[in-house]
């Protein structure tokens, strides 16, 4: 069985590498080529865009590996079938229970290899990929993202409800142009603190640098009658200048890093950290939690891919070459991925339950695969 294993396992990881390499310079060169175009409007270079695009081949990489390890897998396992390698397996006592078992050991590797890049790998890269390309165009702003936060604090039995506008923000926590409002229990404007930059900790804490505070008081008219309500009051405006100030929020740098980051380059762990933080603050967050179930369900596609992929190895040779049955894995990948990207949009429009609709694709393609295998195994 060892033999058996060694066998199979080195033909489908060089068939999976093969596609792997052969899809990821398809995509360097179009983001050569884009990144070319960029870097000669400032004079940088055709070395420095060669270099941004390999800073992105581990997303590409995140993103290609499941549908790699379908085209791979069918190409592998449609060879041995037409060869007659796979037909010989069997009748030394590779049994279908048996092949299926191989497959998912190796399913597993990989979806551990896909979790990986995913989670650590293309997130690091995507950062330094922005941080260079400010670089080198010498446009700081090119590595940073605007955003608006919502804050809700409990202070000496009062509440108090902040939004904050971030002109320019990076992963790390530092902040420019920094706009934070307070709102008083009827909506309206009670103060607003202006900083030039902040950086902000692990616990929430905000370091304000040249701030100006505005702070709009009640005040009633004289003779005013007990009943006045503080909306009905005299508003008069105290103007603060401080050269610091340190502001606690529940807003801790983590969720700084997750709001200004795309949902698609967030890790499952940012995600996570940010719906917690949506649904805290009362905001919408079902767009964020079918993004994060489906990062988290996302290397099990590997599974799905392999399961997909063991049918045709149980095909008769002469039912359909192989570059008919690898077009036909190809289809089936871009089904998936297609149904995917669907589901998730239909399930922000229907409010659906975010885990089911990011599994469902995923279910539904094991089942078709588990069906058409036993049918096979069955009649073929």
């Amino acid at each position: 069985m060892k033999t058996v294993r060694r066998l199979l396992y080195r033909d489908l990881i060089g068939s999976i590498l093969f596609v792997s390499a052969a899809f990821l310079a398809l995509f360097y060169f179009i983001d050569f080529v884009e990144e070319l175009e960029r870097m000669n409007r400032v004079g940088a270079g055709a070395a420095k865009a060669a270099l941004l695009a390999l800073l992105k081949l581990p997303g590409h990489a995140y993103q290609l590996l499941p549908i790699s390890t379908l085209i791979g897998s069918i190409f592998s396992l449609a060879r041995m079938a037409q060869s007659s390698e796979f037909t010989i397996l069997r009748t030394g006592g590779l049994g279908p229970r048996r092949a299926l078992g191989l497959l998912a050991s190796l399913a597993a590797v990989l979806a551990a290899l896909t979790f990986l890049i995913g989670d650590f790998a293309a997130p690091y890269f995507d950062a330094q990929t922005d941080l260079m390309r400010s670089r080198f165009t010498g446009d700081p702003s090119a590595a940073q993202r605007g955003a608006w936060l919502k804050d809700h604090q409990v202070v000496d039995g009062q509440d108090r409800s902040y939004s904050i506008n971030v002109s320019q923000a990076n992963a790390r926590g530092h902040l420019l142009g920094v706009r934070i409002f307070e709102f008083d229990i009827y909506g309206g404007l009670k103060a607003r603190i202006e900083a030039q930059s902040a950086t902000v900790d692990s616990q929430g804490l905000w370091r304000l640098e040249q701030v100006q505070i505005s702070e709009w008081q009640h005040i009633p008219p004289a003779g005013s009658q007990s009943l006045q309500t503080e909306r009905e009051q005299r508003q008069v405006v105290k103007e603060s200048h401080l050269p610091s100030l340190n502001w606690q929020s529940s807003l801790h740098a983590g969720v700084i890093a997750a709001a200004v980051l795309p949902a698609d380059s967030m890790s499952t762990i940012e995600l996570y950290r940010y719906t917690q933080h949506l649904s805290a603050q009362e905001q919408s967050a079902q767009a964020h939690n079918i993004q994060f179930w489906r990062k988290a369900f996302y290397p099990f596609a590997c599974f799905v891919m392999v399961a997909l992929a063991l049918p045709f190895a149980y095909l008769h040779g002469r039912s359909g070459g192989i570059s008919l049955k690898v077009f036909g894995g190809i289809m089936l990948g871009i089904s998936f991925v297609l149904l995917n990207n669907v589901a998730g949009h239909i399930g922000v429009l229907k409010n659906w339950t975010p885990w089911m609709v990011s599994a469902a694709p995923s279910l539904a393609y094991l089942g078709l695969s588990m069906a058409a295998f036993a049918w096979l195994v069955r009649y073929r």
